[in-house]
């Protein structure tokens, strides 16, 4: 079980990249409880996770250099089968993924939807998951790599632009 300390960044299903900027001790039901105090970058918002359910929610460490590496050949990949499904059931299986927190599951997502925007107008849920999936990224990214999200976001684009 991954363990956090406080001023450690860490990723957060769905929400996206988290300071860990407290642990705390509450008493629940009578019994105590360690919390980590989480701050989501993005939006500033608080969150609480019980330490002992942190892995079982998804909180994880920022990814490595080589799954930076993993995310580019995932973005990379020319051959997209996207299935001839209507928008609502791809949404969903798209949503799942985001919900896993996966950077992997995330990247796909966002290659997916990039490329069949090349294709055909996507539905106002599509745009806002794509939009969604790229914040994800670029935010991990530029945490992973100590770089600014516009350099991340330049870089995502010449991936697609290659």
């Amino acid at each position: 079980m991954e363990s956090f300390s406080i001023g450690q960044m860490a990723v957060y299903p769905a929400q996206g990249v988290v300071e860990v900027v407290g642990i705390e001790e509450k008493e629940i039901s009578g019994t105590p409880l360690k919390f980590y105090v989480l701050r989501i970058v993005d939006t500033d918002m608080r969150i609480m996770v019980p330490v002992t359910k942190a892995h079982e929610v998804g909180l994880r460490q920022i990814i490595s250099e080589d799954e930076i590496t993993e995310v580019f050949e995932i973005l990379r990949e020319k051959e997209v089968h996207i299935d001839k499904q209507t928008w609502n059931r791809r949404y969903r299986g798209f949503m799942e993924k985001i919900k896993t927190g996966s950077l992997f599951e995330v990247a796909e997502v966002y290659r997916d939807l990039y490329r069949l925007k090349s294709t055909k107008t996507l539905s106002f849920g599509e745009r806002r998951m794509l939009d969604t999936a790229k914040n994800l990224i670029v935010k991990e990214l530029s945490v992973a790599r100590k770089t600014t999200e516009s350099k991340m976001e330049k870089e995502l684009e010449r991936v697609f632009s290659a």
